[in-house]
């Protein structure tokens, strides 16, 4: 009874922090208007990086895998299942901010930044296969896909059945919110890293 309430806990305090749209805040801030009507209309790094600001877009990276290890690490505080809802709560609430009508990023580097700090060695496993599949394919979603479908397997062989239950909601969440580059991945017609789409 108590770890759920922790859960739910974890989880309202996680989405309050992963709604933070740091992407449209920055590029906002930085005079580039409205980063949903530019590329993708993603709030995400990647299309950040589409306005030719590789500075905003490092920051935005920073930002959001930040806040997504802010928020389990100030949980893992409370409780282990605090930390579990807050991994759970910032990559929901960076998909689906209330602010934004639930039309948020997808959540990649949210993902990344939880796992670094909920499952460390998942994190620089997935973050270092991410980075050798971009440099391979020049293709962000190709890279998180296929990064996000081991990271489960790695958990579960590591922290076990909890943590790798929870990661794979977290990959499948991935997966549904890369619908469409899926689609376009199929029929080669995926935009490459840094190129404006």
């Amino acid at each position: 009874m108590f770890e759920i309430l922790y859960i739910i806990f974890g989880l309202i305090g996680g989405y309050a922090l992963g709604s933070i749209p740091f992407g449209l805040v920055l590029t906002r801030v930085a005079g580039l208007g409205d980063i949903r009507d530019i590329g993708s209309g993603n709030i995400g790094a990647t299309n950040v990086l589409r306005t030719g600001r590789k500075d905003l877009a490092l920051l935005t990276l920073i930002c959001d895998s930040g806040k997504g290890a802010f928020a389990v690490l100030l949980m893992s505080f409370i409780n282990p299942f605090a930390a579990i809802g807050a991994a759970l709560g910032s990559v929901l609430g960076h998909l689906y901010p209330v602010w934004l009508k639930f039309k948020g990023g997808k959540g990649v580097a949210t993902t990344f930044g939880v796992l670094l700090a909920l499952t460390p060695a998942v994190g620089i496993f997935t973050c270092g296969l991410w980075l050798v599949t971009a440099l391979l394919s020049r293709m962000s979603s190709a890279s998180a896909l296929l990064s996000s479908t081991l990271a489960p397997l790695i958990a579960w062989g590591i922290y076990g059945d909890l943590y790798a239950c929870v990661i794979l909601i977290l990959s499948a969440l991935i997966w549904i919110k890369h619908k469409d580059n899926i689609k376009r991945i199929c029929n080669g017609t995926e935009p490459k890293i840094g190129k404006k789409k």
